[in-house]
């Protein structure tokens, strides 16, 4: 057996290798090398203690301040024996408290004296307003003794992503012993591509960043590894791409004064350079003998439902029928109410209304009457409907089509894969597939995540698009900026138009605090904050600031022909402020709709916020956007406030949204329908890696498809598509 695929618990002890396999997913030498350190510190130099993060395990270097041992009386120790050991750690930037109780302040108290430098590893925790580590491991830091100056080789220490269970040090001597093994580590990196990129071998950036004498060794190994993860994840994704380039479809090519034509003659508008040009790509995708994956991103508000639909109509002029997957019924109803409207006759498709080249476009979801559905089926089996929009219903096994030639798949990220699958796998042959993403996704992270998708981008809205003003509303600081805040929502009203109310919560029985058993807060019982639930608030507003006002609710748990009712009243005007939860993020198009205030909106991500806030300034009348929060100024959270309501650029947002979230949120399961394996790669700052990476992937796939020639990036390929990942890539 290779050296790296020797399992732990051989290596290390059974005891060792179960914490690791169970608390850090470690099964074999090659996991553990392959476990880098999170950082280094110096010997001279100690850590933050300043910026510590409050409930998370952390490693600190520092220098023991001061020790003092408390005697005091307890009900275990009543006569004054109980002992507690008070330690104070500094390292210049601040101060932490560590504390020892019991039995266990014996060992701390004989070895931690004023001056003593350690590391130490714990749970950082409040207690009477300052932050401690209770019972924290620790391990000293002597420099004297030969043993600690060979297990800390070099200046640097490193300090490793560590568990409550498994300590960094721990972790730093099991990677010690198995450290000779990386001198067998297989080079996945084709030679040519390794020397042209003057980059270090495998087992040499294994042994640096482990064990580095300089920041030098450090970053040599860290750009190797980066090459590493890069190219191995590019070559899969360029591998799926020439997989798909041999599979046939059925090439769709609309036919000259169609549906299509007789569509584009009756819009009212032009179409931007920008929808004209993506329609081009999607339209030459379609023509092809083998499957479109294409991925539409663009700007909240750049017409992406107008490109999908042409990209149907044009499939349907092909004599094949398209589908369209939206992720709730709200966003269903409201993308077939909407696609009927604009295609006005030309849906009627067998009715006396309809026109020679309507067809007819069905509604299929979960919550339909049995009459309805089983008429919209039939449609589907007899070829009648030519497009159909729906839930996850349309993926049923009973959901069968005529000739399924596309399928558009709506808001990607909350679809997971075999669901995408399922319906693909609905055509005679695959049918093409248009992927739609509401939030612009930064080219990097198209290039990780949507790899195997050609992307086009909309970044051009439409004419008569309005600006959209957004305003932190900074309730705690200032409350008279929030009553300001409902005069603008009366004032929207009085001028004819419309706005929402956006809450976090909906606020029934499971969320009452009495109902639940949950305390209310003190801020909550001097009701210095507003309530943030919808039914909370609109209630407050119904009788309070916006009285008089016809105020409506939506949300999540109404049953379908209630939020559909709700959805028409606003569309229709008769409805002035909606108050709801995020049902509303994507799709809701009412032009007239110009105000909307997000409360609470610190709760909300970057991109929803940006999200929500297109749904305001669709029409002529500029939008006004309003985040209200309670946050401090000084907060992270109200920077990311801030930095949402400067820019209108969904690009610009996604990278800040990025820069601010863990890598894994973006690149796990909720985008891919895969784990992150991503270690030293950043998706943001590497771009550049990324960018020659995929280039370099698709010439040594070209040259050599199943990679005969190289087999160590074969077996690298192998260890990155776990069964789960390798799914994802077959079916993506």
């Amino acid at each position: 057996m290779p050296a790296l695929q020797e399992p732990l618990k051989k290596v290390l002890g059974p005891a060792t290798a179960k914490v690791m396999a169970e608390h850090l997913g470690l099964h074999t030498v090659g996991d553990l090398l392959h476990h880098y350190p999170r950082r280094y510190e110096e010997r001279g130099q100690l850590t933050h203690l300043a910026d510590l993060p409050m409930d998370e395990h952390v490693t600190v270097v520092a220098q023991v301040a001061d020790a003092r041992l408390h005697t005091f009386a307890s009900a275990k120790a009543p006569r004054g024996k109980g002992q507690r050991l008070e330690v104070t750690i500094t390292d210049g930037s601040g101060r932490l408290q560590l504390v020892f109780f019991g039995n266990g302040v014996h060992k701390p108290h004989k070895e931690l004296l004023p001056g003593t430098r350690a590391m130490f590893a714990g749970k950082v925790s409040v207690f009477n307003r300052r932050l401690q580590l209770a019972h924290p491991a620790y391990e000293l830091l002597r420099g004297d003794s030969e043993e600690t100056v060979e297990t800390w080789a070099g200046a640097l220490i490193p300090i490793y992503p560590a568990t409550a269970k498994l300590e960094s040090w721990k972790i730093g001597k099991a990677v010690q012993t198995v450290l000779p093994s990386a001198q067998e580590a297989l080079d996945p990196l084709p030679d040519t591509l390794r020397a042209g990129r003057g980059l270090l071998p495998l087992p040499e950036a294994l042994l640096k960043i482990h064990r580095p004498h300089t920041k030098a060794d450090v970053a040599d190994a860290r750009a190797r590894l980066k090459w590493d993860e890069a190219f191995v994840l590019q070559v899969a994704l360029a591998r799926r791409r020439h997989a798909d380039t041999q599979l046939p479809a059925v090439p769709r090519v609309p036919r000259p004064d169609g549906i299509l034509t007789a569509f584009d003659d009756r819009l009212p508008f032009t179409l931007t350079k920008g929808q004209r040009k993506v329609s081009e790509e999607i339209f030459a995708g379609l023509a092809t003998a083998h499957p479109m994956h294409r991925l539409l991103q663009g700007e909240v508000g750049s017409g992406k439902t107008m490109v999908a639909l042409r990209a149907m109509l044009a499939v349907v002029d092909a004599g094949g029928q398209a589908a369209m997957l939206a992720p709730t019924e709200v966003l269903a109803q409201q993308h077939h109410r909407s696609v009927t409207e604009m295609m006005g006759e030309l849906a009627e498709g067998g009715m006396l209304g309809g026109t020679e080249h309507a067809t007819k476009v069905v509604l299929l979801t979960g919550s339909m009457g049995t009459a309805a559905r089983r008429q919209a089926l039939l449609d589907l089996a007899t070829g009648e409907a030519g497009i159909v929009i729906g839930t996850h219903a349309l993926i049923e096994d009973k959901v069968q089509f005529h000739d399924l030639g596309l399928v558009v798949v709506d808001e990607q990220h909350r679809f997971g894969v075999e669901q995408r699958d399922a319906l693909r796998g609905k055509g005679k042959q695959p049918p093409h597939l248009l992927v739609m993403t509401a939030t612009p996704i930064p080219r990097t992270v198209a290039m990780t995540v949507f790899g195997d998708l050609e992307t086009s981008v909309l970044d051009q809205l439409p004419a008569g698009r309005s600006p959209i003003a957004s305003h932190v509303v900074p309730a705690a600081d200032k409350p008279h900026f929030l009553a300001r805040a409902w005069e603008r929502v009366r004032e929207e009203v009085a001028n004819g138009h419309q706005a929402y109310v956006v809450c976090p919560r909906i606020g029934d029985e499971e969320d009452d605090p009495k109902k639940s058993g949950m305390k209310k807060t003190p801020e909550d019982e001097a009701e210095k904050r507003p309530p943030l639930a919808v039914l909370d608030v609109a209630d407050q507003l119904g009788r309070g600031p916006l009285k008089g006002l016809k105020v409506e609710v939506l949300h999540g748990r109404m049953h379908p022909d209630d939020k559909d009712a709700v959805m028409r009243r606003y569309a229709a005007g008769e409805t002035d402020v909606l108050v709801a939860t995020t049902v509303i993020e994507v799709g809701v198009n009412v032009p007239n709709a110009t105000a909307m205030v997000i409360m609470d909106a610190d709760r909300f991500g970057v991109s929803q916020l940006h999200q929500l806030r297109g749904r305001v300034g669709r029409g002529s009348a500029p939008g006004l956007c309003l985040l209200v929060t309670e946050m401090p100024e000084a907060s992270a959270a109200r920077q990311r406030l801030g930095a949402v309501a400067s820019t209108l650029d969904g690009f610009e947002l996604s990278r800040i949204d990025l820069e601010q979230r863990r890598e894994g949120d973006v690149l796990g399961q909720a985008q891919s329908g895969a784990r992150s394996s991503l270690r030293v790669l950043a998706v943001i700052e590497d771009e550049e890696v990324i960018a020659e990476a995929r280039q370099e992937a698709a010439t040594v796939v070209a040259a050599d498809p199943d990679l005969t020639g190289l087999p160590a990036l074969r077996t690298a390929l192998d260890a990155l598509l776990d069964e789960e990942r390798e799914q994802y890539l077959e079916k993506g």
